[in-house]
């Protein structure tokens, strides 16, 4: 008799697991690759290279087009927003005058017909009137209550006396959101920034995109690094040189402006699919092999 291996052993009442995994069973794990993540030299709207490109104070560029389209979409946005919740207001208070009246107008004919009126009104205990209004078959008002019941009749099977859901629009918030950190984030404190392109000594032959360097120590710049940008004058440096020169000589060394620490901002980008170096490299995809796929009795395989 041969010999069955657990890979080919399919005669089981429960699934192995080597017959979970090839259904792709459980959480399915999948690093990302290069093409996946967004180059740090793009923009977070458009992924395009950058052209006149911003940043936020937490990092994040953007091209000027898309970022200032971004906000002035949103300022928009805002606006039609208020006109809704200040005409919804509106339609409330008018809507309690309203109501406020017809019950003026009821204690008015109520209190005139018990006082003068031919035909006496009783009202129950809860201060309601009767089934019909009027008691008796002296009313004078039966046709008119008639069509009042119709018309308020709740059928919700009747087109015409279906009930509606009144969408009430809450009050939104003034402030505009960065689209890509969600945090609050105004126009004026948007500041542009700007890459050093390597020279024709230092770029390699075969490249045909623009490439940049760190303009301290060269070295070119690639998603591996971590970047940091000066807000007072925008140039943009690797983190190291960072650390060991702007941080202690609060000075620009392209252009000698000083900047303080508050000025020197880190740059958010995607990371790279070969090494470790950003969060959320790891795409996730959960399947349940659940009642309706037919295979909802799934028993453990037996421990060893």
């Amino acid at each position: 008799m041969p010999q069955r291996h657990s890979k080919n052993n399919n005669d089981l009442a429960y699934f192995t697991y080597e017959e979970k995994r090839k259904l792709g069973y459980g959480t399915q794990r999948e690093r990302l690759g290069k093409d996946s993540i967004k180059p740090f030299d793009a923009c977070c709207l458009c992924l395009k290279p950058l052209i006149d490109p911003l940043a936020c104070p937490k990092g994040h560029t953007f091209c000027k087009e898309c970022i200032l389209e971004c906000l002035l979409a949103q300022k928009k946005d805002i606006k039609r927003k208020l006109i809704a919740h200040e005409s919804q207001k509106k339609q409330e208070k008018e809507e309690e005058e309203e109501k406020m009246m017809l019950q003026k107008s009821k204690d008015l004919d109520a209190f005139d017909q018990q006082n003068h009126g031919a035909v006496p009104q009783y009202l129950d205990r809860s201060g309601s009137q009767g089934k019909n209004g009027f008691h008796g078959a002296n009313s004078v008002k039966t046709t008119s209550f008639e069509e009042e019941a119709l018309r308020t009749m709740k059928a919700f099977w009747l087109p015409s006396a279906t009930p509606e859901a009144t969408v009430k629009v809450d009050a939104p918030s003034t402030d505009t959101i960065c689209p890509e950190g969600q945090e609050k984030l105004k126009m004026k404190a948007l500041f542009s920034i700007s890459f050093t392109e390597e020279n024709a000594d230092h770029k390699s032959k075969k490249s045909v995109e623009k490439s940049y360097m760190c303009p301290s120590c060269k070295s070119t710049l690639t998603n591996t690094m971590s970047l940091v940008a000066i807000s007072t004058c925008g140039h943009v440096f690797c983190k190291k040189c960072s650390d060991k020169f702007l941080a202690t000589d609060k000075v620009c060394l392209v252009c000698n402006k000083p900047c303080k620490e508050r000025n020197l901002v880190p740059l958010e980008k995607g990371g790279t699919g070969f090494a470790a170096h950003d969060d959320h490299l790891e795409a996730k995809n959960f399947k349940h092999l659940g009642s309706g796929s037919g295979l909802g009795l799934v028993k453990p395989a037996p421990k060893a």
